[in-house]
């Protein structure tokens, strides 16, 4: 397949120009920067330099590309930038899309989050509505990703990838990174991470599991599919975990929860052939330079 990445350089992109590559797929990489496109030439793939609010920009670089299926992967975390991610998930997607169709690209595959379902008890699945009308900040979160999966199902196949937490090279999580620099009692550290040993659920998956998922991706049907691994946990058993492999103090355990801190289900992921390499952050967060 000819496959487009918008955001090929990011955590999770990186990671997935040279799986496609592997596969024998012709890929040509998205960047905004000269040093991104270089980056995504190195790794032997096509490199493009456009601006996802460029909607012009965009609409040349697809047209030359006629991609037959996009993978969507841009974010602004690396700069915990909230407020762009969000402007991304918004603007960014309708004009990817609108590029897309008139390129006659029929597939995408979407960069979404596991963390934004409607409060309840025990792990999500896809069928639990999305948490509208959520509380700022947090409703400015879902609702980019409502506008996200909404924007994105006007291709005619759409994929929405519901990451958990990425952890592993490139994220916050990895040693070194803003996670660290929070836990170390760094308070310049900017996070937009929930950061509490309480009894709030979360769910993980490492970035290398993330990117072999956008490749399996490739031959599902429409809609939402979380990519986890194997067991959420709550914040009181995976951050001293994490605190150790990072080589940080361990937070204080506490008795609360968000009650939208609830994990989410891989069921459907795996009932379709996807299998994460690391199935639980207990041995994933000792290994997150792999």
């Amino acid at each position: 397949m000819r496959i487009l990445i918008a955001g090929a350089t990011g955590a999770v992109g990186r990671l997935l120009v040279p799986m496609l590559l592997d596969q024998g797929h012709d890929v040509t990489g998205l960047s905004r920067t000269p040093a991104g496109a270089e980056r995504v030439r190195r790794q032997g793939a096509t490199a493009v330099e456009a601006d996802a609010f460029d909607a012009e920009g965009l609409r040349h670089v697809l047209a030359q590309a006629a991609p037959d299926a996009v993978i969507h992967q841009l974010t602004a975390l690396s700069d915990a930038d909230g407020e762009t991610t969000n402007r991304l998930r918004r603007e960014g997607t309708r004009n990817l899309v609108d590029a897309a169709r008139d390129a006659g690209t029929k597939r995408i595959v979407v960069q979404s989050i596991a963390w934004a379902y409607a409060p309840g008890d025990g792990p999500a699945d896809e069928s639990v509505p999305l948490d509208t009308g959520a509380p700022q900040p947090r409703g400015a979160v879902v609702e980019g990703i409502r506008a996200l999966e909404e924007t994105a199902a006007d291709v005619e196949t759409a994929v929405s990838l519901r990451y958990g937490i990425l952890y592993g090279p490139g994220t916050w999580y990895a040693p070194g990174g803003a996670v660290a620099a929070a836990l170390a009692g760094d308070p310049t550290a900017r996070l937009l991470a929930y950061l509490e040993a309480d009894r709030s659920t979360t769910s993980f998956v490492h970035v290398a599991d993330a990117a072999s998922a956008a490749v399996a991706a490739l031959d599902w049907p429409s809609g939402p599919v979380n990519i986890v691994d194997d067991e959420p946990a709550q914040g009181r058993q995976w951050l001293p975990v994490l605190a150790e492999a990072l080589g940080v103090p361990r937070p204080a355990l506490t008795e609360g929860r968000q009650d939208w801190a609830r994990g989410a289900s891989n069921t459907l992921a795996r009932s379709r052939g996807w299998q994460p390499g690391h199935t639980t952050w207990r041995t994933g967060f000792a290994a997150q330079d792999t």
